[in-house]
């Protein structure tokens, strides 16, 4: 009898302490094995103990738009006010983004690379923005210094902004000036900013580094236009690191620190099931037994944290 007391059940856990471990696990995981193991794991899974950080980024990039934006309502809403960060990639519908500023209230980091946001969008839902300390812009080809002005003004705890490009997407720009311009009156406190592949002068960067002068880190790799006196950079601005605007290697390029989302086949196909399923479903009912009685109960579900030093880069670990 001693040592059965000594037993710790996991089931009688608080949702708090819940949503802390759950948070760790693979976003697929949560919202497909986790419910099914007993009913406080699923209800911790309902609440919003384990949105406050939401994550779809990777998934994002081979998602249907309307899946996207169903996964994204659902996960946003579960956070019950509590968001403090959120990366997602290719929104497409103005909807979306007005639902997220709505829900902005405690959002901390915001990461929307390539996604559909306008000029005309991002002044609409600046002002709802205001806790934002971080900003990902990355390949959002149709806003500009308009955009950046908007948020610039509202977002005052601002500290890092991503405004990265693909050379392609600025062959027929002349300038992107403006915008550096904008970012240098309205940004001051400002730690990272990362422009790759943006069409700016040295003059325009000069404007930045002179009026942000808490800037630690600059990514300039691609901007071919730059020149830099590595001389005059250390004497006036020594606790600033530069990049570029050499492009270093290929790796860099692309960004390719982080292996841990990698995923197979199987993986891919869950998923998309799962989306799918979910518009049929209103919120209460998601984790009811009755959705798991079809496709996903004959489905194999497999699902990889990554590449560890044992398995090497030639086989992928079992999950646990």
């Amino acid at each position: 009898m001693e040592g059965e007391s000594d037993l710790r059940r996991w089931d009688e856990l608080i949702p708090d302490a819940l949503g802390l471990i759950f948070r760790n696990l693979p976003l697929q995981e949560v919202l497909t094995v986790i419910p099914r193991v007993c009913k406080s794991w699923s209800k911790a899974v309902a609440g919003p103990y384990c949105w406050q950080e939401i994550d779809v980024e990777e998934w994002s990039n081979r998602c249907k738009p309307d899946h996207l934006d169903r996964i994204l309502q659902l996960l946003i809403t579960r956070s019950s006010g509590s968001l403090r960060k959120l990366c997602v990639s290719g929104l497409r519908s103005n909807m979306m983004f007005t639902f997220i500023a709505e829900n902005a209230g405690s959002l901390q980091t915001l990461r929307l690379t390539r996604s559909e946001i306008s000029d005309s969008v991002a002044e609409q839902i600046a002002g709802r923005l205001s806790a934002i300390t971080f900003l990902d812009l990355s390949y959002c080809c149709k806003i500009g210094a308009t955009a950046l002005e908007a948020i610039g003004k509202h977002c005052k705890l601002l500290v890092g902004l991503c405004r990265n490009m693909h050379p392609l997407d600025t062959a027929d720009k002349l300038s992107q000036d403006d915008e550096a311009t904008v970012i240098a009156t309205t940004m001051p406190k400002l730690k990272r900013l990362e422009m790759a592949y943006n069409v700016i002068s040295t003059e325009g960067v000069l404007n930045i580094i002179s009026s942000c002068s808490k800037l630690e880190f600059l990514d300039l790799r691609g901007c071919w236009d730059v020149k830099i006196d590595d001389k005059f950079m250390e004497g006036n601005f020594p606790n600033l690191k530069v990049l570029g605007p050499r492009v270093l290697d290929y790796y860099e390029i692309n960004n390719w620190d982080d292996f841990s989302d990698y995923s197979d086949a199987s993986e891919d196909l869950a998923w998309e099931i799962l989306a799918g399923e979910m518009g049929d479903y209103d919120d209460d009912e998601i984790y009811n037994d009755g959705m798991y009685d079809g496709r996903l109960d004959e489905l194999e579900l497999r699902f990889y944290d990554g590449i560890d030093e044992d398995a090497g880069i030639y086989g992928w670990p079992p999950s646990p």
